[in-house]
């Protein structure tokens, strides 16, 4: 009964850790765990950790190297890009979107390809021509500011996106295998969509 009592103001702070009573503390048994236990724990971590890394590359975001100059200035050789793979499955495809797509039909004969990033340039539905030296979406002369300056497109013939279809190109249009060869690409081809670059770091950016 005579025992002095501590102040409630001050005992859940930190520096009154050693007011507990000595009935409370861990014993020494609680204190410290087998060399196997400890290994179980670390597996458990990694393994989930692991998990967690496939998860998330699987189904929404995964890092891709740039191996050519078809997106050039946009994107140059060696950059790196962060792709989000659940934007489709959120929002339709958007004129003007980088995105990644595997390896379309007609390219199966170059095993060198496995996946594409092009820029989304018709939507489904719409006709697509290119003619004095520009790209026509239904007729009308397509504004492409990320494109340099004097770069022109080479003519191709008109055609109609067919649906669930879009036609795809390369920033660098001289230098970019695009949909002007292997036609429109079906949405089941679409990985996803590029929104920024992770590197190199100096060049961080939203796209």
């Amino acid at each position: 009964m005579g025992r002095k009592r501590v102040s409630l103001k001050h005992s859940m702070t930190t520096s009154d850790i050693s007011e507990v009573p000595a009935e409370a503390a861990p014993t020494e048994t609680a204190k410290h765990h087998s060399p196997g236990k400890n290994a179980m724990e670390w597996i458990g971590i990694i393994a989930a950790a692991l998990l967690a890394a496939l998860l998330i590359k699987t189904f929404l975001l995964q890092a891709f190297y740039i191996p050519s100059e078809s997106m050039v200035p946009t994107l140059k050789i060696s950059d790196r890009v962060l792709v989000n793979k659940l934007s489709y499955r959120m929002h339709d495809v958007h004129r003007g979107d980088i995105v990644v797509f595997k390896r379309p039909p007609s390219e199966a004969s170059d095993p060198t390809i496995k996946d594409l990033i092009k820029r989304v340039i018709a939507l489904p539905g719409e006709r697509v021509e290119g003619r004095e030296g520009h790209v026509f979406i239904n007729g009308k002369e397509l504004q492409e500011p990320y494109l340099p300056a004097g770069i022109t497109t080479l003519d191709f013939p008109a055609q109609v996106i067919p649906a669930k279809s879009y036609w795809v190109m390369g920033d660098n249009r001289p230098r970019s295998k695009d949909s002007r060869y292997f036609g429109p690409i079906g949405s089941n081809l679409l990985v996803g969509r590029a929104f920024i670059r992770i590197w190199p770091v100096p060049h961080i950016h939203l796209l």
